[in-house]
């Protein structure tokens, strides 16, 4: 380790081990694990504050429409190499009154739904809480989900200690972690501006367009649904890759055969949670 991350860890560290002693001091819980690098760096750290774990801790992932199947096996995977309790449970997001019509609070109505059957899990299997891994840069998005987390009285450790996203990959990156470099994920919901319905085949669509992108190599992008439109959001390092190489033809035939009428490169390049942007503009800062 190099002086620049010795001198991080001395400052960072006061908040690993304040996570470390949260989580001991809560004693069991239940996270909701995405297979994210929040949520990995939690249910590792809760793990190690746990004493290896065991019955005290158990990392829920739902599985749903809108949950990317190359999500769910690396969760699971990684779950695995952490060496903790994992349990994959059924979630359908779409059978929640409301969360189809997509609204700008679309997200309460999933996170309600997730968070009140793992409340209800860890309340029959004596969890004294119930986790996520929100960390502190989602304080600062549009994140409906907060809300129904504060409603049903789950904790968000890494907010609690004040870990923003780059600390958490800090240290995810110093624990070992395999996916502490990993972009950042969200639900395929989110390809969707809001208002637009969201079915299983749209989901479906945006999955495999995102896939045949994946497949050539492209790691940070989101493929946005405007009404059989595609708006390819890639890194700007990757932006010009995807334009300038002569597959491009082949991945829009591709993309046409899934249903899109048309297929554009966003030229901003990829920008987490984009179509908030409508709901901000509403909202006011």
């Amino acid at each position: 380790m190099d002086a620049a991350a010795d001198a991080r860890l001395a400052g960072e560290d006061g908040k690993f081990a304040h996570l470390s002693s949260l989580l001991r001091s809560m004693g069991s819980l239940v996270v909701a694990y995405s297979g994210g690098v929040d949520s990995t760096l939690l249910v590792k750290a809760a793990r190690d504050a746990l004493d290896g774990g065991g019955a005290r801790l158990l990392a829920v992932t739902a599985r749903s429409s809108t949950y990317p199947t190359d999500e769910l096996a690396a969760a699971v995977a990684t779950a695995r190499m952490i060496g903790a309790p994992h349990l994959v449970i059924e979630s359908e997001e779409l059978d929640v009154p409301g969360f189809s019509d997509n609204p700008p609070d679309r997200c309460y109505f999933c996170k309600g739904e997730l968070f009140g059957i793992l409340t209800k899990m860890a309340a029959e299997g004596g969890y004294a809480a119930v986790c996520d891994g929100a960390n502190a840069d989602d304080l600062r998005d549009h994140r409906p989900g907060r809300r129904a987390a504060k409603e049903l009285g789950v904790r968000s450790p890494l907010v609690e200690v004040g870990m923003d996203k780059e600390d958490v990959r800090f240290h995810a990156k110093r624990l070992g972690l395999p996916n502490w470099d990993k972009p950042a994920a969200a639900c395929l919901a989110s390809r969707f501006p809001y208002g637009t319905k969201i079915t299983v085949e749209k989901l479906r669509r945006v999955e495999q367009a995102e896939n045949i992108l994946k497949a050539a190599g492209f790691k940070q992008l989101r493929v946005r649904d405007h009404d059989g439109v595609a708006r390819v959001e890639l890194s700007h390092a990757e932006l010009a890759r995807f334009v300038g190489r002569p597959e491009v033809e082949k991945w829009v035939a591709q993309f046409k055969e899934l249903g899109f009428n048309y297929v554009t490169a966003d030229l901003e390049g990829y920008r987490s949670g984009s179509l908030n942007i409508f709901v901000k503009k509403e909202d006011g800062p």
